[in-house]
């Protein structure tokens, strides 16, 4: 004889996702965004010499610890702060003025990381200028993946990690 059971829906939890995959989702585009900015950045100050892929770790390294408590709390302000000085704007538009501001400000701070490890300060004309022309060297392409991100992958991102 078989009886059925029925189940009511809003009483079964849904399948969360495990934090460990919402971590290794973060990291690895932390690791994807600031190892081809790093990348991009260590050419211009150093060129491709035997020391490159050294110089370009160290740079990474440092940059993705200086970086990312700074991004976080950037972030964080800038979504407030935006939110306040646009509300009747759309959301893709505040995202949008968000992911420019959140580029031109990493990336300042990964350039400087970036000629801070591979020029030092020595020569303060020499660092300024390898600074400049790493972040100039990335900016396109940070920029192109902030809007990117903002556009297509933030959403999905986000629904990702309320899961």
């Amino acid at each position: 004889m078989s009886t059925s059971v029925s189940v009511n829906p809003e009483m079964v939890e849904p399948n969360k996702t495990p934090v460990i995959y919402k971590i290794l989702v973060m990291v690895s585009i932390i690791a994807l965004i600031g190892g081809t900015l790093t990348g991009i950045m260590t050419y211009v100050n150093v060129g491709v010499a035997e020391q490159f892929y050294a110089d370009w770790f160290t740079s990474f390294i440092s940059a993705v610890l200086v970086m990312a408590p700074i991004g976080f709390v950037m972030m964080t302000l800038m979504h407030k702060l935006v939110n306040k000085l646009l509300p009747s704007s759309s959301k893709l538009k505040r995202n949008l003025v968000i992911s420019v501001f959140m580029a031109l400000t990493m990336e300042s701070l990964m350039a400087f990381v970036t000629a801070t490890n591979n020029i030092g300060y020595a020569d303060m004309r020499l660092f300024l200028n390898g600074w400049a022309e790493g972040l100039l060297a990335a900016l396109p392409i940070g920029l192109t993946i902030m809007l990117i991100m903002s556009v297509t992958v933030k959403p999905k991102l986000e629904r990702f990690l309320k899961s």
